[in-house]
């Protein structure tokens, strides 16, 4: 997960690595707080909603109210989501 957190901020170093993996773990965090139980990081939908809030927390992000709105929705989705749950 951590590689593909780097590719999508374009990060070729590893003196963020930490930074990275605490964003990776609170974004776990958040969804599942969310109520999203799926938390399989090779699933594509899980994959870019943690790159998603990784983008909008890491930096200073011009466009931090477009990732939040689209974290929001992703967590919102997957949350009401069979796939995502553990509610029938």
């Amino acid at each position: 997960m951590l590689d593909a957190v780097k590719l999508a901020l374009r990060i070729s170093t590893d003196a963020f690595d930490s930074e990275l993996t605490d964003l990776i773990g609170a974004a776990l965090i958040d969804l599942r707080l969310g109520g999203v139980t799926n938390l399989d990081t090779a699933d594509l939908l899980v994959r870019r909603a943690v790159i998603t809030y990784c983008r909008m927390h890491f930096g200073q992000p011009d466009d931090f109210d477009r990732l939040k709105k689209s974290y929001d929705e992703q967590k919102a989705q997957m949350g009401m989501a069979t796939g995502y749950t553990t509610w029938g």
